[in-house]
């Protein structure tokens, strides 16, 4: 297997000398450049063409998730993988919608980082375990708000009911309404989910 070709973009000289020792020491790896800012990493890297580019967030000038933006679509084939001290929602979002494949926290192993640069260079996409939750715990987020939004705040209980495995009977003691309000609630339901019966329902708004 040909080395992995890596690419470096950290403005703190320790951490960047570091890990240009790290990765030139290990014979699966082949160390091309470390740019100590984004500005001459947006300008040099398409010359470059790494497979992987371990790129910091928090950069004097450009910071690094602008830096990719630019950079992506000259290096269609460069994988990027973050690493950086920044581990809230907003950051971690805006780096894998820039174009990130993987998000690594600075306090990660040596041995983590390794495994996981060739883990991106073989399709993976590695992130520190409390990045992998926080990504988990957005999706999972977004999917029950897009798909419940629209229903009312009864709707949503009786749609809970539902997916207990309820008849309308029991839904109707539940809530202390009629079987006939039931049936107009799962009505609404249906038509706001736009699908067919309790199956369809049920997939749709909890994504199952």
């Amino acid at each position: 297997m040909k080395p992995i070709k890596i690419c470096i973009v950290e403005d703190l000289k320790e951490i960047r000398e570091g890990m240009v020792s790290l990765l030139s020491l290990d014979e699966r790896f082949e160390m091309l450049k470390a740019f100590s800012d984004a500005e001459t990493a947006t300008r040099e890297l398409p010359q470059w063409q790494p497979d992987v580019v371990i790129m910091d967030i928090n950069l004097p000038g450009m910071n690094g998730i602008e830096c990719i933006k630019k950079v992506k679509p000259s290096c269609p084939d460069t994988q990027f993988i973050m690493f950086t001290i920044y581990e809230n929602d907003e950051k971690v979002f805006e780096a894998l919608v820039a174009g990130a494949s993987g998000y690594l926290l600075k306090k990660t192993s040596l041995l983590k980082i390794v495994e996981s640069l060739i883990e991106l260079h073989e399709g993976g996409a590695p992130m520190s375990m409390q990045i992998a939750r926080k990504v988990i715990e957005r999706m999972r987020s977004a999917e029950t708000k897009t798909a419940n939004d629209e229903l009312t705040a009864r709707e949503n209980e009786v749609l809970q009911c539902l997916s207990k495995g309820w008849l309308y009977k029991e839904i109707a003691s539940k809530l202390n309404i009629t079987i006939g309000t039931v049936r107009q609630h799962i009505h609404n339901i249906y038509e706001k989910l736009h699908v067919q019966n309790r199956t369809e329902a049920l997939n749709k708004a909890f994504k199952k």
